[in-house]
């Protein structure tokens, strides 16, 4: 499955290069082009009114992508929440909480005191910005508006961050930030399924703030969007934290054998990041994304540990570790969000979390 998911990536991505990939973009072209018409149709029927969009009474900002996944899009929630906190903001997430149990129910992961839940009926990303950030409240609800509608008047909420909302129309918003990836912002140019797009390129005009992520230390190729541009990257911590909470500096595995796993969009940059840090991975295992480790994937990894000292692997993929029976210690490694230009995001977002609210808001298209 993992194999299959990283060919269809690599296709989505860059696009096809040998003929049996030509056949299957062939095939899967008029199916976007139809998604996509089927997405523009949609945002259209917001913009007139055909749909109604829950306005909230607080400040509502949605961090989101065009793209299906891969951005780095969790480490700039943690940013912006740690960010509210600073302003003595009651500060509440709400996510679709994709992966999590009974995906059906409304779930508060955090009522301001940390996790109350498990990781499997949370969801990975939820359930670590909940361990990451306890002042702040976590709801998972699949219909967001009853989510959005919970946080403020049952947790008292006075700011939303509606997590991966930019197509999520049926909740208004006051400020829409849309990460795109800086080294192919948008694959290979294609809504899915022949691509990696949710919608068409022409749905960027909703977003009031684009932020390109991993970008290099100078970064050129900048792409046209319809507003201003943020740049950021994502490093790796100097430490690593085994999985029973031990730390130890990242310079101490150098001399060491690893094997770096990740079930995540894009695990080869992340196995890079530990390469430049002078690590000596003798495997690298991708695994899905937002993968569940069960016994398949642990027998992977238990087959690997044979050649290597220790496992390492990303926050998202340690969470759901916790009682695995490895015969190997293994370490996660912490995401440290860099921005190249320091103190601008906060800047663009500090009017709304005054009250500068967008009313006009029509999930313009």
């Amino acid at each position: 499955m993992a194999s299959l998911t990283l060919f269809y990536r690599r296709l989505a991505v860059y696009g096809p290069t040998t003929l049996w990939q030509w056949l299957i973009y062939t095939i899967l072209l008029p199916m976007g082009w139809l998604y996509g018409a089927l997405m523009q149709l949609r945002a259209f029927m917001y913009r007139i009114g055909v749909f109604a969009s829950y306005r909230a009474g607080v400040p509502v900002i949605s961090i989101g992508n065009l793209s299906v996944g891969g951005t780095g899009k969790t480490p700039v929630v943690d940013h912006l929440i740690r960010y509210c906190l600073s302003l003595d903001k009651r500060v509440a997430v709400v996510s679709r909480g994709y992966a999590s149990g009974n995906q059906s129910a409304l779930r508060v992961v955090s009522a301001g005191q940390g996790p109350l839940l498990d990781v499997e009926q949370a969801g990975d990303e939820p359930w670590l910005l909940a361990r990451r950030n306890p002042a702040a409240c976590v709801v998972v609800a699949p219909r967001r508006v009853l989510g959005v509608r919970h946080a403020i008047e049952a947790l008292g909420a006075d700011v939303v961050l509606l997590d991966d909302g930019f197509q999520h129309l049926a909740v208004a918003r006051d400020f829409d930030l849309v990460l795109l990836d800086a080294q192919r912002p948008f694959g290979n140019g294609q809504v899915l399924p022949a691509g990696l797009l949710r919608e068409p390129r022409s749905a960027l005009k909703r977003g009031q703030l684009f932020l390109l992520t991993r970008c290099p230390e100078a970064h050129v190729n900048t792409p046209t969007l319809p507003g201003p541009i943020l740049h950021c990257r994502h490093e790796v911590a100097n430490h690593v934290e085994s999985l029973d909470g031990e730390m130890r500096l990242m310079a101490d595995l150098v001399h060491l054998r690893g094997i770096a796993f990740a079930g995540i969009a894009e695990p080869g940059s992340f196995f890079s990041d530990l390469e430049k840090r002078g690590l000596n991975l003798v495997q690298t295992l991708c695994f899905s994304d937002h993968a569940g480790y069960d016994e398949q994937d642990l027998s992977r990894l238990i087959e690997a540990a044979n050649s290597a000292d220790y496992f390492i692997t990303t926050e998202k993929d340690a969470v759901k570790l916790a009682a695995a029976a490895l015969p190997r210690p293994c370490f996660q490694v912490p995401l440290r969000l860099v921005f190249l230009q320091p103190g601008a995001l906060e800047a663009r977002i500090l009017p709304v979390l005054k009250g500068d609210r967008n009313d006009d808001f029509s999930g313009t298209a």
